[in-house]
């Protein structure tokens, strides 16, 4: 890598992050590390927007299909083989840019996870069914007891705070204050500069337009393909809006309806995503770009000079 800051590309899913990656890599000999959570698993291709060949051709991608839709992948895992892609791009001479939306995996990479303790498989799992019956405020309230500090958080985090624990008998806030402390002694983490794509208002029909893109790209039939092997439970399945397209596919859910709800359930994650940028991003290392703007190329090519 060219300079001291690590490059990150992040934003709203369909903001546009992928197409102004991709130009500027072809400008300055870059190569894309993705960090979707999505794009990591194989044949999940068309409900993930994964790059196509050509875009592979044109630019080195890194984090595309890493795993099979059975494995679980964690973001303290891509953030270990992230370093090693960092690294394979330098050796072919070629800077190295983050581009992505899943916050959890960026984080991990500028600053490192806490090490969770080992946990027994088996007593996970078990814990895992029982806390699926419950609602988010039932989870709320078990958390207040277990782990005060991560109430306010969503279902997901929730989830693992409890898990936690129970499993282990330690808080997930006292471990994060400890390896921070460890860290920050220790110099641990990387320097980042941020380039943020958000076309404002404009994120609700490019959102529309990119679902209409998939299914007409034959998201529907890829889905039944994948159901033939996948099983129903495996991790990959979680991606967003396949769940949806599986309902379609079995007859439950007509097109129309199917499209919908899978419009919506992107809008409510590229809402959640713009939360996460404004409260975990450092301002100060933030460049803000609307993909729409006639500067956009030039805000961006700045952006990237100003970071070797």
């Amino acid at each position: 890598m060219a300079g001291d800051r690590l490059r990150v590309i992040c934003g709203p899913t369909a903001a546009g992050k992928s197409h102004l990656a991709l130009e500027l890599c072809e400008i300055y000999n870059g190569a894309i590390v993705s960090a979707d959570s999505r794009q990591v698993y194989c044949g999940f291709d068309v409900g993930t927007a994964k790059p196509t060949r050509e875009e592979c051709v044109r630019v080195t991608h890194y984090g595309i299909d890493v795993v099979e839709p059975e494995e679980r992948y964690s973001a303290a895992r891509w953030a270990t083989e992230a370093d090693e892609w960092i690294e394979n791009a330098g050796e072919i001479e070629k800077d190295p840019v983050i581009v992505g939306g899943t916050g959890l995996y960026i984080k991990a990479l500028v600053e490192p996870l806490f090490s969770a303790p080992d946990q027994d498989p088996a007593q996970r799992a078990g814990l895992e069914r029982e806390l699926a019956t419950k609602s988010v405020d039932e989870l709320r309230r078990w958390c207040e007891e277990l782990d005060p500090a991560r109430a306010h958080l969503g279902r997901t985090q929730l989830l693992r705070a409890i898990e936690t624990a129970v499993l282990s008998g330690s808080r997930i806030s006292d471990l994060h204050s400890r390896d921070k402390a460890t860290k920050s002694a220790e110099g641990n983490g990387q320097k980042a500069a941020y380039l943020v794509v958000d076309p404002g208002s404009a994120l609700g029909s490019r959102i529309e337009t990119r679902v209409d893109k998939m299914l007409r790209a034959g998201w529907a039939d890829e889905v039944r393909e994948l159901m033939r092997t996948v099983p129903p439970d495996a991790p990959a399945w979680k991606a967003s809006g396949y769940a949806v397209m599986r309902r379609h596919v079995e007859g439950v859910l007509d097109l129309s309806s199917a499209t919908q709800r899978v419009i919506i359930e992107t809008r409510q994650y590229a809402k959640r995503q713009r939360t996460w940028i404004r409260h975990q991003l450092p301002a100060a290392a933030v460049t803000n770009v609307n993909p729409d703007d006639s500067r956009a190329l030039t805000v961006a090519r700045e952006w990237w000079e100003r970071a070797e």
